[in-house]
């Protein structure tokens, strides 16, 4: 997909809880396919030093690299710059940690605002820093509707990703995939098998859907987010399932398929 001007794949490997097998998967999800990798300078969930060196040992081009900066707050002790300095100057320091440890970035993404209601000075801070990086493009994650749109009232550079667990009890994240198609936002869904397992696993209707398309019912999610306008996140530690998880781009579910995914765990 072109974003802004900028062609991003549309399945991205994420680099979440991997701690020491970080480097070798996103070595394999390079040579798998993949060409697009999310991570964090955030040590307590993400080891974004075994992702800049799984990339180096790939020796892949055209590939696409988004991190993003965390508060204090959603960190352990391995601070990537000085807690005591102003929210600014956390995130350059951030930034250019990232950049030692990824060379080239794509997408930096403020991870999350710093409350769970509106946005605070703090926020504010820190989305006009990172607007003033050298990156194609930014985005937000973990927010609920009303932030994005005081975000993009706030905003001199708007986000041109929101990147949230979607569920689908609350219709994949409805409200806020539709505040963003509003504001021109691409949606990234994390999460989408983990935090669905019921849908994925147990629910008779998509396996019976699975199983008249020839597919898997992660294939078949995948698929549905796509055609949804999402950007979908895997984090498999599978081969088999990465070429799985890429073939799901040749899937074309029909209207019917389409609206009963749409509806059948809300």
């Amino acid at each position: 997909m072109k974003i802004r001007g900028i062609d991003v794949p549309d399945l991205m490997y994420g680099t979440a809880w991997k701690e020491s097998r970080t480097q070798g998967l996103v070595e394999l999800a390079l040579r798998e396919g993949f060409r697009a990798i999310d991570t964090a300078n955030q040590r307590k969930h993400y080891f974004e030093e075994g992702v800049g060196k799984g990339i180096a040992a790939a020796k892949v081009t055209g590939l696409f690299v988004q991190t993003k900066f965390t508060y204090r707050r959603g960190q352990d002790e391995r601070l990537p710059y000085d807690e005591h300095a102003p929210i600014a100057t956390q995130v350059a320091q951030s930034y250019e940690s990232s950049v030692a440890h990824l060379g080239a970035i794509d997408s930096y993404v403020l991870h999350g605002p710093s409350g769970g209601n509106g946005l605070n000075a703090d926020d504010h801070a820190a989305w006009r820093a990172i607007e003033a990086l050298p990156v194609a493009l930014i985005g937000i994650s973990n927010v609920t509707a009303q932030q994005i749109e005081d975000l993009v009232a706030f905003a001199k550079v708007p986000p041109a990703f929101v990147q949230n667990r979607c569920y689908a009890t609350a219709g994949w994240d409805r409200e806020v995939r539709d505040v963003c198609a509003r504001h021109a936002i691409v949606y990234q869904g994390f999460s989408l098998l983990t935090a669905n397992k019921d849908v994925v696993n147990h629910d008779r209707d998509v396996r019976a859907i699975a199983a008249r398309l020839g597919v898997t019912t992660a294939q078949l999610v995948f698929a549905f987010a796509r055609q949804r306008g999402m950007l979908p996140l895997t984090g498999t530690t599978s081969a088999e399932h990465m070429r799985l998880d890429l073939a799901s781009s040749m899937i074309d579910l029909g209207p019917e398929d389409l609206a009963f995914l749409d509806a059948c765990a809300v």
